[in-house]
Order: C-alpha cells, then structure tokens, then sequence
C-alpha cells in the first residue's frame, strides 16, 4: 500500500468540495453566456464561410488533377487556450492553422504553422471589422494553402 501525506476524505465530503467549486464557477462563468454563445455564432459563420471556399479549392485542384491537395476543416470547439472562446482548425498533413472566436468580440486567425512547432503568425480582429476581417481570411487562407501544398 501507497503512503501518502494527504488527509483521508470520504466520497462524500470529496462530492461536498466539488459540488461546491462547480457551483461557484458555474456561478461565475454564467454572466459570460450570451458572449460566450455570440462567440459562438461568430465561429460558425466564419466555418461556412472558409468551408464554401474550400469546396471552390477543393473543386478547382481536382480538375486539374491534384485531388491529394485536400484541407480539412474541423469541427468547432472551445478552445484549448482561451476559456470564453472557440475555435476550428485547418489541416493537411503537419500543417495546421486555427480560427478562434473570443466572447470578448475579437477573432484570431492563427498561423499557418507546421504542428509541433510554435503557432503563429496571429492576427486579431473585432467582430464587427467584418471588412478587415473578410480581407484578412484571404491572405490567411492563402498563405495556408500555399504552405500546406509545398513539398
């Protein structure tokens, strides 16, 4: 048998503790909601957005017969760094590039980066820059085509 330092906890006083914390930071994290969702909603729009692109890309480099060029397009998730965000990603091969949404009102395009290296180049954007924001995903999609495709 193991040896420990910590004080013996019945079941129940443990539940008792985590009851408790999940209350407070449920408490806590529920005045983000509604900012939390239109972070949401932004990260959807901007996937169907980049997802109608790559189907013309998709289309464009089968007919001219490099079908192996194919991105991936990720589900949206919360995000692994920001908690109040989500996030989809772009793959092919070790090449990546992430899209968050931030319940504060920005957007972050991430990359084009190789994975297992650091992310980056990153670029924020509030919501309401659609234009800027528009601009910007083209010369991000660009630059991660660009890379993804290079031998």
């Amino acid at each position: 048998m193991m040896a420990t330092n910590a004080p013996e906890t019945s079941d129940s006083d443990l539940d008792a503790r985590l009851e408790g914390i999940g209350r407070a930071l449920g408490e806590r994290e529920a005045a983000h909601r509604e900012d939390l969702e239109g972070a949401r909603g932004c990260a959807e729009k901007l996937r169907g957005r980049i997802g109608r692109a790559l189907e013309s890309f998709h289309r464009a480099v089968s007919q001219a017969g490099a079908p192996h060029l194919k991105i991936e397009l990720g589900a949206i998730r919360h995000d692994d760094k920001h908690l109040r965000a989500f996030e989809f990603e772009l793959a092919r091969g070790r090449y990546r590039a992430i899209v968050v949404a931030k319940s504060r009102g920005e957007v972050t395009l991430v990359g084009p980066f190789r994975q297992g290296r650091a992310e980056g180049p990153c670029r924020t954007f509030p919501f309401a820059a659609e234009q800027e924001l528009e601009s910007a995903l083209g010369a991000f999609l660009e630059s991660f085509v660009e890379e993804a495709a290079t031998p």
